[in-house]
């Protein structure tokens, strides 16, 4: 079965390991420090992932080329976002307001998609990989790996995530 790889690009980066049904198989939370770490570490992620089909990026840059390139190498569909197409499909207007208002609202849905899952309950969520969790969610839904909404997450709107 294929899987998505959601990535919250930085050097501390979230990550959101999706299977092809829509579900959320892990995520986690990694401080790679320097941009050579996360050079050489993502070849071996890449590797312990059976059957990658898709990484979603939010973000851009020269991190992201690192991902995008390691991508190609291996021909797996690459799709680069920003927080706020992810954010427009999940999180109300109000609920956007700010940054810090955004990430807080993120990690209480990533919180859902996780019991929603039955994904491991974290005993804290960082913001990047709840906000690699939504990122995911949306790659799920815009590859049309989820036929059906999950319950209790009544932002979604069908017409929005088949964009």
């Amino acid at each position: 079965m294929p899987s998505l790889l959601a990535v919250d690009l930085g050097l501390k980066t979230g990550l959101a390991l999706f299977e092809g049904q829509g579900k959320l198989l892990w995520y986690r939370s990694h401080n790679y420090g320097t941009t050579e770490r996360l050079k050489r570490a993502v070849p071996k992620l890449i590797d312990g992932i059976p059957e990658l089909a898709v990484i979603v990026i939010e973000g851009g840059g020269n991190l992201a080329t690192v991902w995008e390139k390691e991508a190609e190498r291996r021909g797996i569909t690459s799709l680069q976002i920003s927080a706020r197409e992810w954010r427009l499909l999940f999180l109300y207007s109000r609920e956007q307001r700010s940054g810090v208002e955004a990430k807080r609202y993120a990690g209480e849905t990533a919180r859902k998609v996780i019991d929603w899952s039955n994904a491991p309950r974290p005993t804290s969520l960082r913001h990047d990989a709840a906000e690699a969790i939504m990122i995911g969610l949306w790659g799920v839904l815009h590859m049309g790996w989820l036929s059906k909404l999950p319950e209790g997450l009544h932002r979604w709107r069908a017409s929005v995530a088949k964009q």
